[in-house]
């Protein structure tokens, strides 16, 4: 490990919003916050929002900034990443952030259910030949309900056609709540998802410098039933991850539907 990733983590360790919980210790321990989120740590009843992989807590911290009634904790694997948005916190003197490092698998163990009020998922990989490991896929949309409130709500934000694609089908498949849709942001979703548009991510900007649109999908679990995962063929993203290759130019526009058309 390089000198400048131990600085990093060192200055994390002094951080008493900075939560880092080894599995071993999860394991043996449990995690005190847990069902006490809003009386232990954030000493507020104020809502509980989560990003996840947080990365450098772009998110985490432009949200925290915009609704100080609120709490977000950022969570994600990567300490060196989340060191970023730590930083600005701590020198913002910001009461309602937290950084949580842990995998997403394990989001159960640290938040008691309906303990979260909101999730974002910001630029995940989109796993396009892993369903298991898409973010949106019912693996992890089932963990997801085991944490949220009822009408919890869902946000994601991709560059990725196919996540998009995948996860507005899936939508549709389990006749999801859809509260807005868009594949295009920046341009047609402007009005739509106004709030959102000021917080962008070191890795969305390069996305867009790329000629990268971005989608904005939000939607809300139901409180039961099974849901399932839709058989349908989506073609695969052509440009990888930040190399100057075949950048696709699909035009979404005309596949982005409101949210009342879904269940035609």
């Amino acid at each position: 490990m390089g000198k400048n990733k131990l600085k990093k983590f060192s200055e994390m360790e002094t951080m008493d919003f900075v939560l880092q919980y080894p599995f071993g210790v999860l394991q043996r321990d449990g995690f005190p916050y847990r069902g006490k989120w809003h009386s232990d740590f954030f000493h507020n009843n104020n809502p509980i929002v989560l990003e996840l992989g947080c990365g450098k807590g772009e998110y985490t911290v432009g949200l925290a900034r915009r609704y100080p009634g609120k709490n977000f904790i950022g969570i994600d694997i990567k300490g060196a990443r989340m060191w970023t948005g730590a930083c600005e916190a701590r020198d913002e003197k910001l009461s309602n952030v937290a950084f949580l490092r842990t995998d997403i698998e394990l989001l159960d163990r640290f938040f008691a259910p309906g303990e979260v009020a909101e999730i974002w998922i910001t630029f995940p990989d989109p796993q396009m030949k892993k369903v298991r490991k898409r973010l949106t896929g019912t693996r992890f949309l089932e963990l997801y309900r085991k944490v949220l409130e009822p009408g919890g709500v869902i946000n994601l934000k991709t560059d990725s056609p196919f996540l998009y694609t995948y996860t507005r089908i899936m939508a549709q498949h389990n006749n999801l709540d859809l509260i807005a849709d868009t594949s295009d942001l920046y341009g047609e979703g402007r009005d739509a998802a106004s709030e959102i548009l000021g917080i962008r991510t070191y890795y969305e900007q390069q996305w867009l410098d790329r000629g990268l649109t971005i989608k904005y999908l939000s939607f809300r679990l139901p409180e039961e039933g099974m849901l399932t995962e839709p058989e349908v063929d989506i073609e695969f993203d052509t440009y990888r991850s930040f190399s100057r290759g075949e950048i696709q130019h699909t035009d979404l526009r005309q596949a982005a539907v409101k949210p009342k058309d879904l269940n035609k």
